[in-house]
């Protein structure tokens, strides 16, 4: 009897996939005595799926971390970034309220590479970052984090690399199986934002089936995702100007201003997902998969933009922190352009991801292996940014409506709270007599990118005492990435045009919004309907955005008026192309043999890596015909002849050891020991050749070169040491780490940079939409190097799941799973945004990230609530992809309970960020404020059915 039971204990929890866990335990002899307590462990829902990573992460002959479904389409995570965060030592950047990116180990996505089944990924980011919010949970049966390295492994990740795993339809335990999965979601904010939508949903299908004796496996999912984006915002922008506000001899530093808007929307996400395997023989297998997304997002921005006037204001009553102006009264002058905007954006972003891939697997021999895989994984997104701005006229309804100058703004920055305002103008922003649309522009931006790879790896069963296998192979890619830029704009976001006259707007138009909750004192606005305004203003049409050189450019040689108006040839000089062709292949050797009498596993291996980039490039060489000067026409038959055009770049050779050992101290205990030599790649966009230049209205000059093809990866070196302990109902993890970087990407600001020496082509003057004289002067010259200074990062990690099945019947299905990661860094990078520079740290590095949740189970019934906590970290601002800014610790809450209803249906309510946690950034100090956005909580009710 004894021995029947723990036949069928065993085969329980090997089905669970847990047989590392309490397989080892359920075939000793137990006593009659101890048969209850066997038979109450929980390998069910939840806790199946914890015991199965846990299983996965005890056998894997690497560092890592893994989630797996019971079944595809069972992950109940929006998208595989939510997902993601639950393990230890990863978080996530939220934008828009949702986990995108990922950071691990306290690096940002850049030092991320991402894999789906074993592939190279591109990424619709226009980077190399994966955006995880891309990829639906219900259509990926497992994911796992690679925080060590090894050398059969694809290279790319400092931080780590994420494996996506497809289902596999041969393994699936069913002949056939179904799952049907539909959701309700309601966001509790969407009130407060005018035409924001509250309700969504989510669905998808998936079917796993085998035939011809088991020979043939068919997957098939499809996963749909409609989400209302909501969002009411402040947000501060950049201090970069400096002007002497108190009298001193000694400038302070002013913010450009700040933007106060609601954020709506809707996100629809449909994702797709075919596989066949095919074993016609027993030693040979073929398969071939495909994985599409198509994301497309529908957002707009209504409120207003306050511009503060820069260095020409007259600031009254300033109030400082340290050397940056956080308050005063600012009132407009004839040269400063003081003045608040009301928005009204459009922004649409459309998104593609496709991944194919075949891959044969044939065993030559009982010990020799050959693997051919074949990919391309390609990646493009169409984001079209609409901006509509309208300013305050002294009467609408006038002949030649006039500007009303008199403007006078009040602020006081209350920290990670919202900021005390007032506007003298502040009830014409809602008077449809007063307010008047001036500029309409819309720039695009267009990101292509693809992948081919080819890969060919070998592997051959030793006999040897401490070799057990050995492993080569070698892989080729082609990656080709474009990227895009055109524009279209219409008047002045600074004035009222004879030449493009302002817009009189209509009650049709129109609706008067008002702030509420917290937002509720500041001022109503005018929210106006795009596409009446547009149809208004241009009867014959909106002309749509092109690439072209400008009229304000004086080198445009057939212009009608050269030198006058704005220059758009930055729409030409950031188009381009980069090229970057892989050839790795590596060695390595598994081993498994023992040492003082303990068994020890792993491996030890190298990766040669020949990496040629180039991008196509466009340079001044002042029409000198001799040095390639070529005429080069736009979209609008404007020539320029002052560029030669080329392809530029640079090849290297890295070669990349690593080894990976596995000490078995018990049978339930080990030691885990990993080193190794690794590379992130500079993002896919910066490796573009593309040095532009702007003119602002006030004669500014200024440009960027923070792209460079021959930008060489992040280097670093790295160490981990783990202890691992094992037993039937969980297991406790303690890790540590230590990263040496040796080399990465740092971007420097010269200020009052000298184009005119350095070769650019500045005229003296310009002349404004205005008419009026404005002399040139020199501004900020960004640009980036690979820095050699580096410094290390190191950190700590415990990790902690255990079911209570040792309690009472009714409590046996009660259990914890948490994790905790401490990370320091030396590495210090100079953040000048806020006025004085302030050091930060690596982006994306949080020095605490606490993982934990709290499960129940029991007949049937399951809850968990989960929570994720980061301490404050440097990364992007919300809104505003060129600045970096200090971000404030967040904690986010999540709920799930279900109720197995019967074999086949189970009725589930969710609620995500139940705490409704916004997000706070700030300038390198918490009295100058960043970005407060605050999302709201979503509801989610449904039901999952498996048939």
């Amino acid at each position: 009897m004894l021995k029947t039971r723990k036949t069928l204990l065993t085969l329980a929890l090997a089905a669970a996939g847990v047989s590392g866990l309490a397989v080892a335990d359920a075939e000793q002899d137990v006593p009659a005595s101890a048969e209850e307590q066997v038979e109450v462990i929980q390998v069910r829902g939840f806790a199946s799926s914890l015991f199965r990573s846990l299983d996965a992460k005890r056998f894997s002959d690497i560092v890592s971390e893994t989630i797996s479904a019971d079944d595809l389409g069972a992950l109940p995570d929006v998208s595989m970034a939510d997902a993601l965060t639950r393990l230890p030592g990863v978080s996530a950047v939220r934008t828009g309220g949702q986990a995108a990116e990922i950071n691990i180990r306290g690096m940002s996505g850049g030092f991320v590479f991402s894999t789906l089944n074993g592939r190279e990924q591109v990424s619709t980011s226009g980077k190399r970052n994966i955006e995880f919010d891309q990829y639906p949970s219900e259509l990926i049966n497992s994911a796992a984090v690679y925080k060590s390295p090894k050398a059969s492994l694809i290279e790319g990740g400092v931080a780590g690399t994420v494996e996506l795993e497809t289902a596999s339809p041969l393994r699936n335990t069913e002949q056939h199986s179904f799952t049907v999965n539909l959701r309700g979601m309601f966001n509790d904010r969407a009130t407060e934002v005018p035409d924001g939508q509250s309700v969504g949903h989510r669905f998808s299908f998936s079917y796993q089936g085998k035939y011809l004796d088991d020979t043939l496996g068919l997957a098939l999912g499809y996963a749909r995702l409609y989400q209302p984006s909501v969002a009411t915002q402040f947000i501060g922008l950049a201090y970069n100007a400096q002007k002497d506000v108190t009298g001193n001899g000694q400038p302070e530093f002013l913010s450009e201003g700040f933007e106060i808007q609601h954020r709506g929307g809707e996100e629809t996400r449909n994702g797709y997902l075919a596989s066949v395997e095919w074993v016609p023989v027993s030693n040979f297998t073929l398969k071939a998969d495909a994985f599409l997304s198509r994301f497309d997002k529908e957002a707009f921005a209504r409120g207003f933009r306050v511009k503060l006037g820069g260095a020409s204001a007259a600031v009254g009553n300033p109030v400082l922190n340290n050397s940056s102006v956080i308050g005063g009264t600012f009132n407009r002058t004839s040269q400063s352009f003081t003045r608040v905007e009301i928005v009204n954006d459009d922004n649409r972003d459309f998104n593609k991801v496709n991944s194919f891939g075949i891959n044969a697997d044939w065993d030559v021999t009982d010990r020799l292996n050959l693997s051919v895989d074949v990919s391309r994984s390609t990646a493009s997104s169409d984001f079209r940014n609409g901006l509509l701005w309208s300013l305050v006229a002294e009467d609408a309804n006038a002949e030649v409506p006039v500007l009303d100058t008199n403007v006078s703004i009040s602020y006081l920055l209350n920290g990670l709270n919202l900021p005390d305002m007032g506007f003298n103008q502040a009830a014409a922003f809602s008077d449809i007599d007063r307010v008047m649309v001036s500029k309409y522009g819309i720039y695009p931006y267009l990101n292509s990118d693809a992948v081919n790879a080819y890969k060919l790896d070998l592997s051959y069963e030793l006999d040897l005492p401490v070799l057990r296998s050995i492993e080569a192979g070698v892989r080729y890619s082609e990656r080709r990435y474009s990227n895009d830029r055109s524009v279209f704009e219409y008047g002045s976001d600074g004035a009222f045009l004879s030449s493009q006259p302002p817009l009189r707007l209509t009650q049709d138009m129109v609706s008067v919004v008002d702030f509420k909750g917290k937002f509720s004192y500041f001022p109503s606005y005018l929210a106006i309907d795009l596409d009446k305004a547009l149809n208004a203003w241009f009867p014959q049409g909106i002309p749509q955005p092109v690439q072209t050189w400008g009229t304000g450019n004086p080198d445009v040689i057939n212009s009608p008026t050269p030198g006058v108006g704005p220059n758009y040839s930055w729409s030409v000089q950031e188009s381009g192309q980069v090229f970057e062709d892989v050839l790795a292949a590596y060695l390595m050797a598994n081993l498994d043999t023992e040492i003082f009498g303990l068994p020890l596993r792993g491996n030890v291996g190298v990766r040669r890596v020949h990496t040629d980039q180039s991008a196509t490039d466009l340079a001044n060489v002042g029409g000198d015909p001799l040095q390639g000067a070529q005429f080069i026409v736009d979209e609008v038959g404007l020539i320029n002849g002052r560029y030669a055009p080329g392809i530029i770049g640079d090849s290297y050779t890295h070669y990349l050891p690593s080894l990976n050992l596995n000490l078995g101290l018990t049978e339930n205990t080990q030691l885990r020991f990993a080193a190794a030599k690794v590379i992130s790649r500079p993002p896919i966009n910066r490796l573009a050749s593309n040095t532009a230049i702007f003119i602002s209205d006030d004669g500014e000059v200024s440009g960027n070169s923070s792209n460079s093809p021959f930008l060489r990866p992040f280097e670093a070196t790295q160490y981990d040491l783990s202890y691992e302990v094992y037993f039937p109902a969980g297991a406790f993890v303690a890790a540590l780490f230590y990263k040496d970087i040796k080399s990465f990407i740092n971007d420097f600001t010269i200020q009052e940079f000298d184009f005119k020496a350095a070769g650019f082509p500045v005229p003296d003057q310009i002349i404004n939409e205005d008419g009026i004289p404005r002399a040139t002067f020199n501004g900020a010259f960004s640009t980036a190097v690979n820095n050699d200074d580096g410094g290390y990062i190191r950190g700590l990690e415990l990790a902690y799941t255990q079911v209570f099945n040792f309690l009472p019947d009714f409590w046996s299905g009660l259990g914890v799973s948490g994790s905790y990661s401490y990370t320091q860094s030396e590495v210090n990078l100079v953040n000048p945004l806020g006025g004085d520079p302030v050091p930060m740290s690596f982006e994306g590095l949080s020095r605490e990230v606490l993982t934990a949740t709290v499960f129940w189970e029991y007949e049937g019934f399951e809850a968990r609530i989960s929570g994720r906590y980061r301490s404050p970290f440097v990364s992007t601002q919300i809104g505003i992809d060129e600045q970096v800014t200090n971000f404030h610790s967040e904690t986010v809450v999540d709920f799930q309970a279900g109720y197995q209803w019967n074999d086949h249906l189970k009725l589930l309510f969710q609620v995500n960020n139940l705490t409704d946690e916004p997000t706070k950034s700030y300038f390198g100090q918490q009295a100058q404020t960043g970005t407060l956005q605050f999302f709201g909580r979503q509801y989610f009710l449904g039901a999952v059915y498996v048939f």
